[in-house]
């Protein structure tokens, strides 16, 4: 009898399979960084540069069904030394990564709710922050309205312990959250509009509420070999601490053009409004910064928040090498935004980035070179400011029910 049941169960696991899918992959990223040379703020004389190993350790299930797909993925980012070898508790970081699920409502309505990655258009307000080893995520629920050329996401998001408002006054803690994020195009040309209101309030003050308003577009075109992508933001309202901002500015242009099979030429500028005697400065907010001002982070990725503004002008190549090798450089130089964007001339300097990678079969090598310069004004600064990094990339499938 037993074994009837056992055999009923595998026909009904089997039909079950039939019409879904379920897979099992996993992350191994274990990155080195050289710290203290400059990476993040300015090495003084004196310092000590020091290596650093971090790693991604991730185990990700998905389940496909007719109606609904629901997703999980578990996360441990630790430090090597960060455990005595015979300790019996860990580090504390391991986590739920991501958790949700996505309820097909109709042929083109379907609601995502859980802990997942916001992620839009290039990433410059709304990004996963993939780099970061932790990268980012949100507990929200987003109605999506998804045609043939047109898609439409309206998302909002309540943080709470327990039965406390979350109430710590910070730019990436915040209270309450909701956009709206419609796009359409075609492969030749795309434009996005995005709306977005983040509700901040005072730990110390609960009856402190700020709201912040943030809205604009992205579009990308591709005119044969030539590519073209522009963003336009502005924010108004109130920071933490109603901290007032009023129509804080982020314009961008990048290009791409692709002069032969395997060169690729890159260019391009932003313009990110800094603080005035009125307003506070425009800060990227949930984006992934780490891609944009050059890959030291020495702007807004946990600094710059609210200074005088950044303008950055860069330009570069992209090479594809051969046998799975591929090489990246680029050139920035940075200086303050201003009222008027003509008379900005006070340097912060320039850099150079490096990247180089290569694909084997099963996993990725990549690594990079990165040199700044600072403008002469600094003082007591480090005769070179540099940072260097190396990073393994395996994406193991353990399994996949898809059916062929």
């Amino acid at each position: 009898m037993k074994k009837n049941y056992l055999f009923l169960g595998i026909i009904c696991l089997m039909a079950q399979f039939a019409t879904a899918q379920f897979t099992l992959s996993g992350e191994f990223r274990p990155r080195t960084e050289l710290f203290g040379s400059g990476q993040s703020r300015t090495a003084l004389d004196g310092s000590d540069p020091f290596l650093q190993t971090s790693v991604r350790a991730a185990l990700v299930a998905q389940y496909k069904a007719e109606n609904y797909n629901y997703y999980m993925s578990f996360q441990e980012v630790f430090l090597h030394g960060d455990r005595q070898q015979i300790a019996a508790a860990g580090n504390g970081n391991f986590r739920v990564q991501e958790a949700w699920v996505d309820l097909k409502l109709a042929d083109t309505w379907s609601f995502k709710l859980g802990r997942q990655p916001l992620s839009y258009d290039d990433q410059r307000i709304l990004g996963g922050l993939g780099w970061a080893q932790q990268a980012r995520t949100h507990d929200v629920g987003i109605i999506k309205h998804k045609t043939e050329n047109f898609s439409l996401d309206a998302g909002y998001a309540v943080n709470t312990i327990g039965s406390n408002i979350y109430g710590n006054a910070a730019l990436f803690t915040y209270r309450n959250l909701g956009f709206l994020r419609a796009h359409t195009g075609s492969e030749k040309f795309n434009i996005s509009a995005l709306l977005l209101n983040t509700t901040y309030q005072d730990g110390s003050n609960g009856d402190l509420k700020s709201n912040l308003f943030t809205g604009g577009v992205h579009a990308k075109s591709k005119l044969g070999d030539l590519g073209l992508a522009a963003n336009f933001y502005i924010q108004s309202g109130n920071r933490v601490n109603d901290t007032k901002v009023k129509g804080a500015l982020l314009y961008s242009l990048d290009a791409t053009y692709k002069v032969a099979d395997k060169i690729t030429l890159l260019a391009g500028f932003e313009s990110i409004g800094g603080k005035k005697d009125d307003s506070a400065a425009f800060f990227p907010l949930y984006g992934t910064n780490h891609k944009f001002n050059g890959l030291m982070d020495r702007f807004y990725v946990g600094n710059h928040g609210n200074a005088g503004g950044l303008v950055d002008i860069n330009f570069g190549a992209k090479f594809g090498l051969g046998k799975g090798w591929g090489l990246t450089a680029k050139f920035h130089t940075f200086s303050e935004e201003s009222a008027n964007i003509s008379t900005s001339t006070e340097s912060l300097g320039s850099e150079i980035d490096l990247v180089i990678a290569k694909k084997f079969k099963g996993f990725k090598l990549v690594g990079g070179y990165s040199q700044f310069f600072e403008p002469d004004y600094v003082t007591g600064a480090k005769g070179s400011q540099n940072w260097a990094w190396t990073m393994l990339i395996v994406k193991p499938k353990f399994l996949n029910t898809a059916t062929k």
